[in-house]
């Protein structure tokens, strides 16, 4: 029997948290992890207790804006985000973890990445944000993409 590598497992993992996305939009998942253990997870959503997106909660996704505009009226969290919060609130320290996104993070997760003192971004989709991109890179944080195809292709 074929095991998935590391990489494999936990970026499958990130593919099944962005499963409980409501986003309208894009469902995106995270999962950070030290030493081969998963310390948190996170998806996009809006905050704890607001309506979701699917149920109006977010005036960006129904508004129809374009990708990358109107940014300033989504209430939504990202994935990387939640990931980060969840652990502070769960009192988990993440200095030196890696985290697995399905998505490159945007240069607000990227600054939080930072911050946070992760060691590690992989991703899986690509996001147009250079400037985060180049921030990570800057920070000396390990920023690697997982070939999409080979995630959850075992059978």
């Amino acid at each position: 029997m074929a095991r998935p590598s590391w990489d494999e497992y936990f970026m499958n993992l990130a593919r099944l948290a962005a499963t409980r996305s409501t986003c309208l939009r894009r469902q995106v998942g995270a999962v950070i992890v030290k030493d081969r253990m998963v310390l948190s997870t996170g998806y996009n959503d809006t905050p704890r207790g607001l309506p979701n997106c699917g149920d109006g909660g977010c005036e960006r996704c129904r508004s129809g804006a374009a990708s990358g505009f109107a940014l300033d009226t989504c209430l939504c969290l990202h994935a990387e985000q939640n990931a980060i919060i969840q652990a502070a609130y769960h009192g988990v320290s993440i200095a030196g973890a890696a985290i697995y996104c399905t998505h490159q993070p945007c240069l607000t997760c990227a600054k939080m990445v930072v911050n946070a003192g992760l060691a590690r971004v992989v991703f899986a989709s690509p996001y147009p944000d250079p400037l985060a991109e180049q921030l990570l890179r800057d920070a000396a944080i390990d920023l690697a993409r997982f070939p999409d195809e080979t995630v959850m292709q075992r059978g």
